[in-house]
C-alpha cells in the first residue's frame, strides 16, 4: 500500500477520532454551537416500533432524531451538538453491552460527558443498578406516561445547562469585593440546580436570605466601616455553620442566601433562629457603646412553597425577609402561608441571656410560657427554703395571661 493510500485508509478509520479531537477544541471554546437550533433528543433503539412510541411522546415538544445502534448514536452525539439528552436502553447492537453510556461518560468532550442520559429499564434489577453506576441520569419504563416523560426530560435539560454553567463559572467565579462570596448570579444557579434535584429525586430543597435589621440606619450612623465589617463577621459565622453541600452566597449588596438541597424548611427555620438568637447576644461595640445588632431571615422551600422556579423560590425567601422586618425585626418568616412573623419561645437559658445582655424586652411577651417552665423550680424552693413565694398569685395571673393571649389570637 503507497504512503498516500495509507494515509486515506488511517483517515477512513478513525473520522470518529478526528471529530472527537476536533470537537474538543471547538467545545472548550464554545464554537460549533448553533443558537438557532432547537433542542433535540437522539432516540436510540434498534426496535423500529419502540422509536416510534418514543417519537410520538416527545415530538410536540422537542426535535428528535433517531437511531438503530450503538455506534451510529455515538457518531451522531460528536457531530450533531443540537443533541441534548439521549434515550437508550442499556444494551445496543454493534457497542458491546452498556458501551454507549461508557463511552459518553468516557469521552474528551464536556458536552458529551454532561449529556443526560434517559435509560430504559428493564427486568433484569443487576443490569439496571449497572445503568445507575454507569452514570445514567435516569431509568424510566417504556409506558412511562407522555406527560411525565416530557417533564423528566425538561428537568434534567435544564440541569445540564446549570451544572455546565456552573462548570464554567467554577473557574473563575464571580465574587463580593467585600466578603468574597460568591454574587448573585452564582447562587440563582445553585438555587436552579438544587430544585431541579429536588424535582427528579422527589427531596426537598430550602433557601434562605438574610441580613441585618436597621443596617441602612446602622451605615448612616457608625459609617461605611463599620458596616462593612458587621458584613464580614455574618458573612463568617455563616461560613462556618453551613454544611459542605450548602452553597453561601449574596442576594443583594447587604444580603446573603444560603442554598440548602435536601434539607425540610422545619430544619432550615430552626438553624436560622439559631443564627438569629446568636446576633442578638452577639457583644460589639463602637466606642464602648454596646451595639443592638439583631437579624431577620425569610425561609423558602420546595415542595411546601409551590414555585414555579428557582427564581422565584429565591424571591420568596427576599420577600419573607422583608416581611419580618417591618415587623419589627429579629424574625424568622418561614413557609407557613400567610402566617404572621413570629419570634418563637426562646428557650430558658437563651431568655436568662437575653436579660443580661440588656434585652428584656424579647422576654417580655414570653413570660407567660417561661414561668411555667420555671414555676416547678420555684415550687422546691418554697418547699425546701419556706421563702414565702406568692406561687397563688404567681399561677393566677400566668392563667390571666394564657387567657388574654388565646382571646387575642382567636380575635
Amino acid at each position: 500500500m503507497t504512503s498516500s493510500a495509507a494515509m486515506r485508509a488511517a483517515v477512513s478509520l478513525s473520522p470518529l477520532l478526528a471529530a472527537e479531537a476536533i470537537g474538543h477544541d471547538r467545545d472548550t471554546a464554545g464554537a460549533m454551537e448553533d443558537p438557532s437550533q432547537s433542542p433535540r433528543i437522539l432516540i436510540v433503539d434498534e426496535s423500529r416500533m419502540a422509536r416510534a412510541a418514543l417519537i410520538k411522546r416527545v415530538r410536540e415538544r422537542y426535535g428528535f432524531r433517531e437511531e438503530v445502534n450503538g455506534e451510529a448514536a455515538w457518531q451522531a452525539l460528536v457531530l450533531d451538538h443540537s443533541i441534548q439528552l439521549v434515550i437508550c436502553p442499556l444494551t445496543l447492537p454493534l457497542l458491546e453491552g452498556d458501551g454507549l453510556l461508557v463511552r459518553i461518560r468516557a469521552s474528551r468532550l464536556a458536552r458529551l460527558r454532561q449529556m443526560p442520559v434517559l435509560v430504559i429499564a428493564g427486568d433484569n434489577q443487576e443490569a439496571n443498578q449497572r445503568a445507575r453506576e454507569l452514570g445514567a441520569s435516569e431509568l424510566v419504563s417504556r409506558s412511562i406516561d407522555g406527560s411525565e416523560l416530557l417533564s423528566r426530560i425538561a428537568t434534567l435539560i435544564d440541569l445540564a445547562q446549570v451544572e455546565s454553567e456552573l462548570a464554567r463559572q467554577a473557574t473563575n467565579p464571580a465574587q463580593h469585593p467585600l466578603t468574597g462570596l460568591p454574587t448573585r448570579q452564582h447562587v440563582e444557579l445553585q438555587a436552579a440546580s438544587a430544585l431541579a434535584r429536588s424535582l427528579r429525586h422527589d427531596a426537598p430543597a430550602s433557601i434562605l436570605v438574610m441580613g441585618f435589621d436597621r443596617f441602612d440606619a446602622l451605615r448612616s450612623e457608625h459609617g461605611d466601616d463599620l458596616a462593612g465589617k458587621l458584613q464580614q463577621r455574618l458573612a463568617s459565622i455563616l461560613a462556618q455553620k453551613v454544611r459542605k453541600e450548602d452553597t453561601l452566597g449574596h442576594y443583594s449588596d447587604s444580603e446573603l442566601a444560603v442554598v440548602s438541597p435536601g434539607t425540610p424548611y422545619p430544619a432550615c427555620e430552626a438553624f436560622a433562629n439559631r443564627l438569629r438568637e446568636a446576633f442578638a447576644l452577639a457583644h460589639i461595640a463602637v466606642h464602648g457603646q454596646r451595639l443592638a445588632l439583631s437579624v431577620s431571615v425569610g425561609v423558602a422551600n420546595t415542595p411546601v412553597d409551590r414555585a414555579a422556579s428557582a427564581t422565584s423560590l429565591l424571591a420568596l425567601a427576599g420577600e419573607r425577609l422583608k416581611t419580618a422586618r417591618q415587623a419589627g425585626g429579629n424574625r424568622v418568616l418561614a413557609c407557613v402561608d400567610q402566617a404572621p412573623p413570629r419570634v418563637p419561645v426562646p428557650r430558658l437559658g437563651h431568655a436568662i441571656d437575653l436579660i443580661r445582655a440588656g434585652h428584656a424586652d424579647a422576654v417580655v411577651p414570653h413570660l407567660a410560657q417561661l414561668g411555667r417552665e420555671i414555676l416547678p423550680f420555684l415550687e422546691l424552693l418554697e418547699r425546701e427554703w419556706k421563702l414565702g413565694l406568692p406561687l397563688a398569685g404567681i399561677r393566677e395571673r400566668m392563667l390571666e395571661r394564657e387567657r388574654d393571649s388565646e382571646d387575642t389570637r382567636q380575635a
